[in-house]
Formats: structure tokens, C-alpha cells, sequence
């Protein structure tokens, strides 16, 4: 089985790219991010058309999340917990986060929040997120230490140091601080295993290359994409890598497909 996680910075704006990549690498599950747009407005019919099963949590213009799937789509939640951390005046449970079994393993597409800025609302509310997540994983396995888990998607955190392309530039910054940092970390001491680093090791190893100052062509990116997995179904990867070539060419997102090949 062959899974996957891909922030495509708008589906309706790419879902020519999305239909065509997951056809010639025959994806079984796609876990998407920032699908920026509500319900009534994915393109539902043109995945459908191609076998895939469709779950999608979004409201507006901005976040999303889905679960496309070509092997079952069950026990859709659009929450990873009651008390997921809420955002925004009115306060709201934002669509950051949809899990789905598919083939007898929990899928969660994440998109985590960015932060924004050390010291922001935004940032406080990032850490309490992550924290959230953390402990609802933890109970996930306390549950069943054998549960087939996938925790996947956009986790805007840049683990270590050469997961960005120069660490001077991010001094002060988010995605590198040591509080995301610990976060990240913390789920990963729970028995979530970082299952593609070994497969596609840094540095230069990038999942994400701003628009802005022509990063991509300079190899400046950020490795922010991730699939942490329980410790059985991590038992059960065969092969991960990145698909760095679908940064190239006209309306490219500027995240790339990270995937998993699944025994």
C-alpha cells in the first residue's frame, strides 16, 4: 500500500497536478493540507471519477484537510480530540486535522498551526495544539500498544538544524524554536517513529521552498513535511521518499508529496 502526505496550497488550484501524480505513482491514500476551501467546493467528483473515497473538513479560504483513499474510508473525525485547540474571535476548532482508516491504518491529516511570530497569540496557540495532539497520541497507543497509526501532513516544525537551508537566518524565528522543537520531539518520544528520514536522509533533503527570492532554484528550503508512525505500522515500511520533481514546472505548490510505501 502506498500512502501519502502533500500541503497542496489550494486544491482547486491544482487538482489537475494532484489527479495526474496520484495516477503515475498509483497512490492508495493521500493525506491532503490547505485545501483551501469549504465543503461544497472541493472537487470531489474528479477523484471519485478515479476510485478514491473522500473525506474533507474546510470552511473558507483558508486551512482544509482531507483523506482521499482507494482502499476504505472509515470512522472519519474531524477532530483528534473533545478539547482540540481552538482559535480566532469567535474561537473555533480550525480544519487542521481529519483521520480516516484506510485499509486498516489510522490515517490523521494534519496541517499544524504556523505560529507566525515568537511571542504571538498564534505561536502560544501552536504549542498547546501540538501539546494537545501529543497526549491524545499517547492514549491512542496506551489503548492499543499494536494500533496502525500514520500521523501525517504539514507540522510547519523544522526538527534539527539541517532541515532548514541556513539555521543564522531563522535565529528568532518560528519552526525552529526550541519550544516547537520539544513538541515535535515529545510526540516522537511516544513511539511515533520519523519512518522517511532513514530513506531520505539531510542534509539538503527539503519538503518546502517559498515562493518568495526564487528559493527553490537556490536549494533553500525546509524539511516541515512529515509521517510519524506508530511502532507497528513503522515496522511495516518498506521504502519513503520525497518527490522532490513536483516542486517543478507551472502551478507547482511549494510543498511536495512525501510518501510511504506499506508492506
Amino acid at each position: 500500500m502506498r500512502i501519502a502526505t502533500w500541503n497542496v496550497n489550494s486544491i482547486r488550484s491544482r487538482i489537475d497536478r494532484v489527479t495526474d501524480w496520484v495516477s503515475r505513482h498509483d497512490v492508495d491514500v493521500l493525506a491532503i493540507q490547505e485545501t483551501k476551501c469549504r465543503e461544497d467546493q472541493f472537487p470531489t467528483l474528479e477523484l471519485s471519477a478515479m476510485g478514491y473515497e473522500v473525506a474533507h473538513f474546510g470552511v473558507n479560504q483558508w486551512n482544509g484537510v482531507a483523506v482521499l483513499s482507494r482502499v476504505g474510508l472509515e470512522d472519519v473525525a474531524t477532530s483528534f480530540a473533545p478539547d482540540q485547540p481552538t482559535f480566532g474571535d469567535p474561537a473555533m476548532v480550525e480544519p487542521r486535522a481529519i483521520g480516516a482508516t484506510c485499509g486498516g491504518v489510522r490515517i490523521w491529516s494534519l496541517y499544524v498551526p504556523n505560529g507566525r511570530e515568537l511571542g504571538d497569540p498564534h505561536y502560544a496557540y501552536k504549542l498547546a495544539w501540538l501539546e494537545r495532539l501529543r497526549a491524545s497520541a499517547h492514549q491512542w497507543l496506551a489503548d492499543d500498544p499494536d494500533a496502525q497509526i500514520s500521523l501525517m501532513g504539514d507540522w510547519n516544525v523544522a526538527p534539527h538544524d539541517e532541515d532548514v537551508w541556513d539555521i543564522g537566518v531563522f535565529d528568532q524565528h518560528t519552526h525552529v524554536s526550541e519550544p516547537e522543537r520539544a513538541a515535535f520531539a515529545a510526540i516522537v518520544d511516544e513511539g511515533y517513529a520519523d519512518v522517511v528520514r532513514p530513506h531520505a536522509p539531510g542534509p539538503g533533503v527539503y519538503t518546502y521552498w517559498d515562493y518568495q527570492r526564487l528559493r527553490f532554484p537556490k536549494k533553500e528550503g525546509m524539511r516541515i513535511d512529515f509521517a510519524l508512525t506508530s511502532p507497528a505500522l513503522a515496522q511495516r515500511v518498506d521504502h519513503a521518499w520525497i518527490d522532490r520533481e513536483e516542486r517543478k514546472g507551472k502551478g507547482a505548490s511549494d510543498h511536495v508529496p512525501v510518501v510511504l510505501e506499506i508492506s
